[in-house]
């Protein structure tokens, strides 16, 4: 009988101590990143038409962030302060930058034909991602999607930034198509069965309305699956690993390219609609709302598929799970943002979302869940943003950063714990005019038109004018010296002339 109690006492201690190793040891991190996706657009921030089932399950199953904003209202420099801990008044990347000295950028033909071509101006080889710093803290690090933020054949790819793994496009531009001619396999390009089609409006003498006008568009190796099975792919392979999963899908960033079950889907729910027939800046499409309501579906698809894998392994309960966009939603035409109230509490305008530093542009639809230890159906309201989750990644692991950066970790406020606040949050972005934003407490100070010169300083309450359309700068002038003095704090010269703004380097 003894002999039977103590082998019980032991089996129970194996357990307990099996359950206290996954408790204590570091977890894993999938990064979920949408393009373009808006703050309004997913079923758990009040989305009514577009549905995100997989998602919502993530906030309830996590923790909602409320207040939380991307690093900029553009692709290239949300993506670097993410990856650098860097705000926009000290990143290397402060807008899109095309590098067009090189030749003819946009030209898909020209890009296959010279690589060289293809991508965005580097970051500094003095660069340290998030990447670098969980591979040196024994991480195996993966990125499946949209890069942006280096050339080929330059030092700032993703494996030349910490990533043991690439599969996608390096280039944002092309990401224009969905269906590319090509995705880079870590330094190698993987030819896909697509041709190439130049973006402009449908030809002339096809009917609109007939569907075989549109086939050229959809073709067979759609990106965003190929891209996806990969993403898989690395979470199985490193299941006995410590792993960092950056998944910066394309969706929905234009073009209007959708599975086809999604398209139909979305055809029978909305009924009939009108097409759009393109211009030269993206393929035309017979069901543009369908189609962009079917991208996000799909990709909430995708979400679902990741949960299940990881569960699968046995790695859902001590895995972190952020989900989030890179900026606000689109602003062209296509995407009818008002039809699908796609900046939701916020201003629906072509001038306050993507390429805006207004709430709609980068306040950004933000879920992290974490089995272990957030609580489930919680919610921050904690003002937080990209470049805190440098510091927050160094906090939950417990090791310290390997330079400074400019965020707060935010952890304590995921586990429930006193959470200390920004001073201030900053934004500057060069393009769209010349733009600074600051936000403190529920004080919003904007500055537009910068590259005309000085510019008075814009003040809302968030709290009562989420919308930002009452300016009470007049009312609280001491409250606009103090913003003042801290945007002058916050900015340094870049070194690139392409994101000078004059004005802010003449004091």
């Amino acid at each position: 009988m003894k002999v039977k109690l103590t082998f019980i006492i032991i089996i129970l201690i194996c357990i307990s101590c099996s359950n206290l190793k996954q408790y204590n040891e570091s977890p894993n991190f999938v990064f979920i990143l949408a393009d373009d996706l808006g703050y309004g657009e997913l079923g758990a921030f009040g989305q009514k038409i577009i549905e995100t089932p997989n998602i919502d399950k993530l906030a309830k199953d996590g923790m909602i962030l409320t207040n939380h904003y991307s690093g900029s209202p553009v692709c290239a420099p949300a993506r670097a302060v993410l990856l650098t801990g860097l705000h926009t008044g000290n990143n290397p990347v402060r807008g899109n930058d095309e590098w067009r000295e090189r030749g003819d950028v946009w030209s898909f033909q020209e890009m296959f034909k010279n690589p060289d071509l293809e991508g965005q101006r580097p970051m500094p080889d003095s660069t340290i991602t998030i990447a670098n710093y969980l591979k040196s803290n024994g991480y195996k690090t993966g990125m499946v999607g949209k890069w942006g933020l280096g050339a080929p054949n330059t030092n700032s790819i993703p494996n030349s930034k910490g990533f043991d793994f690439f599969y996608g496009y390096n280039c944002q531009r092309q990401a224009h198509t969905l269906y590319p001619s090509h995705l880079w396999r870590n330094k190698k390009r993987e030819i896909l069965n697509n041709i190439i089609v130049n973006k402009g409006p449908l030809l002339e003498g096809l009917n609109p309305n007939n569907s075989d006008s549109y086939k050229i568009y959809n073709q067979n190796d759609y990106a965003p699956s190929l891209m996806h099975k990969e993403a898989l792919k690395f979470i199985d392979k490193n299941k006995d690993n410590k792993f960092f999963l950056y998944y910066a899908s394309p969706l929905p960033h234009l073009p209007l390219q959708a599975p086809k079950k999604w398209v139909d889907y979305y055809r029978n729910k909305l009924g009939e609609e009108k097409p759009y027939t393109g211009d030269n800046g993206y393929y035309p499409n017979q069901y543009p709302k369908a189609t962009y309501a079917g991208m996000i579906s799909y990709l909430d698809e995708q979400v679902g598929e990741i949960v299940s894998k990881l569960k699968e392994i046995g790695k859902y309960e001590n895995t972190i799970i952020v989900f989030t966009s890179d900026n606000g939603p689109t602003h062209v035409r296509q995407v009818d943002i008002n039809y699908f109230n796609s900046a939701g509490i916020f201003l629906n305008s072509e001038e306050s979302v993507k390429g805006s530093v207004n709430e709609g542009g980068i306040r950004v639809p933000t879920i992290i869940t974490w089995p272990l230890k957030i609580k489930m159906g919680t919610q921050s309201d904690h003002p937080s943003t990209f470049y805190d989750f440098f510091s927050t990644i160094s906090d939950i692991i417990g090791s310290p950063l390997p330079n400074k950066t400019d965020g707060i970790s935010f952890y304590p406020s995921l586990i429930g714990e006193n959470q200390k606040e920004h001073s201030y949050l900053y934004w500057e972005f060069p393009s769209y005019g010349g733009q600074q934003a600051i936000r403190i407490n529920q004080w919003k100070g904007i500055k537009r038109d910068l590259l005309k010169g000085p510019s008075n300083l814009r003040l809302y309450n968030l709290s009562k004018d989420p919308k930002e359309l009452n300016n009470v700068a007049h009312l609280y002038p001491e409250l606009v010296i103090k913003m003042e003095k801290l945007l002058d704090e916050a900015h340094t010269e870049p070194s690139i002339d392409k994101f000078k703004i004059p004005v802010l380097d003449l004091k």
